[in-house]
């Protein structure tokens, strides 16, 4: 028997207001994705890629269309809903790190896994530290560390809660060339490792043609590469 989609989009549409009149970001998108199923979306900037993660993963709302996330559908959750819906199951990792400025690595990587009652949280965050190549940074705040060590705290906080389904928006997008090759290296291994899916948004073809699947985003529109 088929294990069930960790995440469904049908005909999915997002249309914004803007002082120029509403904007259509997408129209008709239409996803799968199956357990441990690696897929990536490129296109252009603009054409609606983060728009499409910020909607699968119920931080937005759709104007029309359906989204199911682990088999629930995500229309009759508000927003507390959906974040229980998430907790422990989906993680997220944005081009931008996300971390919070006073916090340590630690305690970064730690207070997802608080929030998800996970025992021994600081024990499992230091493993994760330690597997990411930050057993030193522990202590560290997000200002002490580089770029790339940031991202790897990012990885390892998304990680750590052990997700069903990973979120991973430019991941590599602010990190210099060898830096980016190097996290996402790390990203693929640790993947490959837990069995967790992921939906990547990525401006870079080679980090997509290390997917599965290629979907490619153009005016709001989901199409096989």
């Amino acid at each position: 028997m088929t294990d069930p989609a960790v995440l469904e989009l049908d005909a999915v549409g997002l249309v914004l207001a803007s002082t120029a009149g509403p904007v259509t970001i997408l129209q008709g998108a239409d996803l799968t994705v199956l357990p441990g199923e690696l897929v990536s979306i490129v296109g252009p900037s603009g054409s609606g890629k983060s728009s499409l993660i910020a909607v699968a993963a119920g931080l937005e709302r759709p104007t029309s269309g359906a989204v199911r996330l682990f088999g629930e559908s995500l229309a009759t959750l508000d927003e507390d809903g959906r974040a229980r819906l998430r907790r422990g199951r989906a993680a997220l990792v944005f081009q931008s790190f996300h971390l919070l400025p006073n916090m340590t690595a630690l305690e970064n990587v730690s207070a997802p896994l608080e929030i998800a009652r996970r025992p021994k949280a600081g024990g499992v965050a230091r493993d994760w530290l330690a597997r990411v190549g930050l057993a030193h940074r522990f202590d560290h705040y997000p200002h002490q560390l580089s770029g790339g060590e940031q991202q790897r705290v990012a990885l390892a906080r998304a990680l750590a809660v052990e997700p069903r389904l990973l979120f991973a928006d430019e991941p590599t997008g602010n990190l210099d060339q060898a830096t980016g090759a190097q996290v996402a290296d790390l990203m693929f291994d640790l993947l490959a490792e837990t069995g967790a899916a992921m939906v990547l948004v990525t401006h870079d073809d080679g980090l997509a043609a290390r997917t599965r699947r290629r979907l490619v985003m153009s005016n709001g529109r989901l199409n096989a590469a």
